[in-house]
Parts: C-alpha cells; structure tokens; sequence
C-alpha cells in the first residue's frame, strides 16, 4: 500500500484516478478547493477508510506541507481548467497554476517524493505541425489575449517540474492530456461533450462555437487514468514529457451531429461566432491531435474506446441528472452496447 496524494482529487478526472488508486489497495489523500470540483464526484468514496478528504488549496503552503510530508507519492491535478474559466478568471488562472504548482514541486522535491504533473495539450498553442509530438514547437497568441495565459501557465509549470528535476533530482513525470472526457464532467466551464449532451437532451440548440471546422480528439478518462497509473510504474517515465490522449479526430459540428444522432434528439445545430460565444478577438487552434507514440512505446498504451463509445458513455451518464432538472423524461436512451459494433464507422 502506497500513501498517494492527489491534488483536485474532487474534479473530474481526479475522483476517476483516486477510485482506480483505491482499488490498486492504496490509501489516498486529496486536496481540493472545490472551486472547479464537486463534492458529489467523491461522496461515493468519503466513508472508505482509505481515502482522505481536505478542503483547501495549493497556495496554503502549509496545509500542502502536512499532505506531501505524509505521502509517498503525488499526483497534481489541481488547477484552474476550462476555456470560460479562463476568460473569466485570469488573475486566478496564472496564480493558483503557477504558484500552486510552485508549491507542490517545491515541496516534493525537499521531501523526495514523486510527482505527476498534469499538464495540457494547450502547451501546443497555435502550431500547425500535426500530429503534436513532445518535442514540437509552441505557438502562442499575443499576451493581449487572455485565452493563452492558460497555455502559458501550464509551459511554466513543464519548466519548473523539469528544472527541479535537472537540479535536484526531483522524480516528476509531465503528463501533457489531450481533451478528456466521461462520466461527471459537466459543460459548466467549456467542456464541449458535456454541453453538446445536455442540451440535446433537453431538446436545446447544440451551439457549435466558430464555423465547427476546429477538431478535437476525445479520450475517455477510464483510459486516461489507466496511462497515468502506467506512467508512474515505470522509473524509464521519470524526467519525460508524454502525451496522454486519443488520437481519433473529429471536427466539432461532425461531433454535434454525432449527439444529435445518439441521442435521438430533435435539436438543431447552431453555429456561434467566437466573438459571442468568448470575447471579441477569441482565438482558437484549428486542429489537437495528439501523437501517442513515445507512451505506447514506453508502457503499452493505446486507447480502448472510440468516439462513438464514448459519446454513449457520455450520453447514458447525463441522462438521470438532465431528466431531474427538466422533471421530464429525455430523448430515446443511447444503446452504447449495440454502438460498440458500429465503432468504426
């Protein structure tokens, strides 16, 4: 048994990795300020004598000190995520990315305990080299446009895990993910699947956000975790960058059409300029494509599900919580088993 710490352990993709730590037979600590987490990601966990739950910050240091000191390993996950977050709160992106991420690596390093740093495919920015690879370029927009404070941010946090690393041998591994997505994210901050979902589920308009030409490439968080548990068993991983992601590609109207199919739904597709949907100015990057490549070499890696899986995953854990809002049921029910045989198309 490992005494695991995972900070934002209560968002999203951290109360999918303290479930699978769980299971693996170890005790976990986590610490979130639950200003993008919810509590009800992890209340299935909090009566297992094994997990530990803190409401706090990575900016109290020490708080972070009393975790990291009592742990053998850290996964660092807490940061402000999402395009509308971003937008909305810049000052908050840049410090609790930057000097929370300070915090923990500081620490880790003076007390010798490894690190995952979650880290973006933002880092990428505007470049047109696809598909991405660890070692490309970054093209970023002008600091003028608060959108890339978050690349910037999360380059910071690579260049600072690294230095540490170099200077005092810090064991840290950079985990760059590509669009995650599955059960419990919500379309609260920009997250595309999750939004596309429910408002097909209510019978809203899907907005598509620019002219939909843009692709993404979707991983399903079970997938995601299962990389990032590969990674830290492996000590080759120690001081490398790796992309974790998906690389089916699809544009985001090819993707709103897709929902609006799995779901039955008679909802139109409306396109929303960037300038409406953000701000005036917006930029966006054309294509995220991840080349997967050095962690498939490394651990074995490759992704299990498809797009059209994972949209039925999405679709059938939605359903109950859009169904109790509108007091009504939804659309016709995915059928994710009968999907899986047509994954291909």
């Amino acid at each position: 048994m490992r005494k695991v710490l995972v900070t934002g352990g209560a968002g999203f993709i951290g109360s999918h990795l303290c479930e699978a730590l769980l299971q693996r037979g170890d005790e976990v600590f986590v610490l979130d300020d639950l200003s993008t987490g919810q509590i009800e990601n992890i209340a299935h966990l909090r009566n297992r004598k094994a997990f530990h739950f803190t409401l706090g910050s990575i900016l109290d240091f020490p708080l972070l000190e009393s975790l990291i000191k009592k742990t053998d390993l850290i996964f660092h996950l807490a940061a402000v995520v999402g395009v509308q977050k971003i937008i909305e709160v810049p000052v908050d992106t840049i410090e609790i990315n930057v000097l929370g991420s300070h915090n923990v690596l500081n620490l880790a390093a003076r007390y010798r305990k490894p690190c995952l740093l979650a880290s973006t495919s933002e880092i990428y920015g505007k470049s047109t080299k696809h598909p991405f690879t660890e070692d490309d370029d970054a093209v970023y927009g002008p600091t003028t446009k608060s959108r890339w404070s978050y690349a910037c941010s999360k380059a910071i946090d690579e260049f600072l895990a690294l230095a540490y690393h170099n200077a005092q041998d810090l064991q840290v591994i950079i985990a760059r993910l590509f669009n995650t997505t599955g059960p419990r994210q919500t379309g609260r901050y920009g997250m595309v699947l999750p939004r596309f979902v429910d408002q097909a589920l209510r019978g809203e308009p899907i907005t598509v956000f620019g002219n939909g030409h843009q692709t993404r490439c979707f991983a399903d968080v079970s997938d995601v975790v299962r990389a990032l548990l590969l990674l830290v068993d492996r000590p080759a991983a120690i001081g490398q960058v790796f992309n974790v992601g998906n690389p089916e590609e699809v544009s985001i109207l090819e993707l709103a059409r897709l929902v609006k199919k799995l779901t039955g739904s008679d909802s139109e597709i409306r396109l929303i300029p960037y300038d409406q949907a953000y701000q005036p100015g917006f930029e966006d990057m054309d294509r995220r494509v991840p080349n997967i490549g050095k962690i498939s070499e490394l651990v074995g890696f490759k992704p299990s599900l498809r797009l059209r899986e994972i949209v039925a995953r999405i679709i059938e854990s939605r359903r109950e919580q859009v169904e109790e809002s509108v007091g009504l049921p939804v659309t016709a029910e995915a059928q994710p088993h009968s999907l899986r045989a047509g994954a291909g198309e």
